[in-house]
């Protein structure tokens, strides 16, 4: 039995972040599906499947924004680990945020990584790494 190929959900209101980040997953030959939402409201849309979206169905890992619009990267992750269906979801943090109070709140709500975008490029290279290796050595659900 072939297994789904793992799809990347992008949670970034920054357009230039969205591209350096498939950049550095193509750098590293990720070919994984993309899904990019803009913000958390529309992620959890696309995790739902509703307002007109089609749901993004496991396995997927989420790499999520802190600061953004409507709803931002705690608000949305807030909303999903009280969710049943989508609480059990892989994400992972990038954001400009070096605040001891975020980062300890964000692992308060399970995160499995949480990377901060100094370095543009470097951020970028080191998220795609650590999905890269993520995905190797963890068996997804389906």
């Amino acid at each position: 039995m072939q297994s789904k190929p793992v799809t990347l959900l992008i949670v970034e209101d920054d357009e230039i972040d969205v591209m350096g980040i498939q950049r550095a997953l193509n750098s590293l030959k990720v070919a994984n599906p993309l899904v990019v939402a803009d913000d958390g409201i529309e992620a959890l849309e696309i995790l739902r499947g509703t307002n007109g979206r089609e749901k993004l169905e496991q396995p997927y890992v989420i790499l999520l924004d802190l600061n953004m619009p409507r709803m931002n990267g705690v608000e949305f992750l807030d909303e999903i680990r009280t969710d049943p269906e989508l609480k059990k979801s892989i994400v992972f943090i990038l954001t400009t945020s070096e605040s001891d109070s975020d980062i300890m709140q964000a692992y308060d709500y399970n995160v499995a990584g949480y990377i901060v975008k100094s370095d543009a490029r470097a951020s970028f290279m080191e998220a795609a790494s650590l999905l890269s290796f993520y995905w190797t050595i963890v068996e997804l659900p389906k």
